[in-house]
């Protein structure tokens, strides 16, 4: 038997994580209790969205305990995460600690992990935008260096790995948890109160996220932004989720929108991910979002610079038409001329990742090096 502590600080994480839960509740069933977890929810971010319901919907499991580390700056939030998870793993020691993604919690706990002699396991290991102004790089770059198992979601990020002199025997290509979550859902999806308040059909809308403080923090940038899809857009509805931090922003904004323009909540996951596959195109600045567009073969153009997920370019329906909203228009016409990319599916996006994630672990145990 393994003990193994799953880490989880934001929504996006519990997605990661859920499945591969689910794969070892899967071979527990078969063999009497290989793996013995506990999640644990550093509350790195806090989600009205993320109830109970949530944890319903998706068949997530409520986490074992809530560290209650929300707030306060990147040095203040880092700092508590790695106060408070030294003596949860201290009081529950583990065998192995597996983190996922790259927000905050994801390198705090790796540190706090490696100083107790503790093994970590990262998924999602391996992928960089190389564009260290993002906090997320450079918790990337962090938890890799003191990972001990690297699970990649790529060939790209694979690389990555081993230019910075990981070997081999450490990185597993398992494909991305993200996507078997997706599709595990996707036949669950629900559609939102927006569909009949905008009369929204299928295909004749468009889905907007943005965040970053590139796009949104410059009012002046924001707003041409704004101005830009809405002048490029024709007539279509566009749905705007607004993130807490953007709707800020927005409320001190001088600025008259489009009634095509609908600000909405933060929508649940099986509600945004319905208008997400049916729109006609997403514009967006999130990462995660990029791989779920590719998946379901929906146009999305990103409004960075660069990528930690090549592969959605390369391979998919993403292109990076950049921070500049001057190439806002030029993408529209692209799509309106139907000259959009119809994309593919990189390698093992399959809904399979966190078998193979489990599978490693299983082989990793019989030979013991865990």
């Amino acid at each position: 038997m393994i003990d193994i502590t799953l880490i989880a600080g934001a929504r996006p994480n519990f997605m990661k994580v859920a499945p591969i839960i689910h794969a070892m509740d899967e071979i527990n069933s078969r063999n009497d209790g290989l793996f013995r977890y506990r999640l644990i929810h550093t509350g790195q971010h806090y989600d009205k969205v993320m109830s109970d319901k949530f944890f319903e919907e998706l068949n997530i499991p409520h986490p074992d305990v809530n560290l209650g580390c929300g707030g306060g700056s990147q040095a203040e939030q880092t700092a508590a995460i790695m106060v408070a998870f030294e003596k949860e793993l201290l009081s529950h020691p583990a065998d192995l600690v597996m983190v996922v993604g790259d927000v905050n919690s994801t390198m705090a706990c790796s540190i706090v992990a490696k100083k107790l002699h503790t093994k970590v396991a990262h998924v999602e290991a391996g992928i960089r935008s190389f564009d260290l102004s993002m906090p997320e790089e450079i918790n990337r770059m962090v938890t890799d260096s003191i990972t001990d198992i690297f699970f990649t979601t790529s060939l790209w990020a694979g690389e990555n790995l081993r230019k910075s002199g990981i070997e081999d025997e450490h990185i597993h290509f398992i494909g991305n948890v993200m996507i078997d979550t997706l599709l595990a859902n996707r036949h669950k999806f629900i559609r939102p109160g927006i569909w009949e308040r905008a009369g929204l059909v299928e295909g004749g809308y468009l889905v907007i996220t943005l965040h970053r403080p590139a796009n949104v923090d410059k009012k002046e940038i924001f707003v041409r932004n704004l101005e830009e899809i809405i002048t490029s857009s024709k007539d279509l509805p566009l749905i705007f989720p607004v993130h807490p931090r953007t709707a800020k922003i927005i409320r001190e904004l001088d600025v008259e929108l489009s009634d095509r323009v609908h600000m909405i909540e933060p929508l649940g996951y099986l509600e945004f991910n319905y208008l997400v596959e049916r729109a006609s195109a997403v514009l967006t600045d999130s990462g995660g979002i990029t791989e779920e567009t590719t998946v379901m073969g929906v146009p999305c153009m990103t409004l960075r610079d660069n990528t930690e997920r090549p592969e959605t370019v390369v391979i998919g329906t993403n292109e990076l038409i950049g921070t500049d909203p001057a190439n806002i228009a030029p993408a529209f016409e692209r799509l309106f001329a139907g000259q959009w990319k119809k994309g593919g599916i990189p390698d093992k996006w399959d809904g399979k990742a966190a078998n193979r994630i489990v599978a490693s672990l299983e082989a990793m145990m019989q030979k013991a090096t865990i």
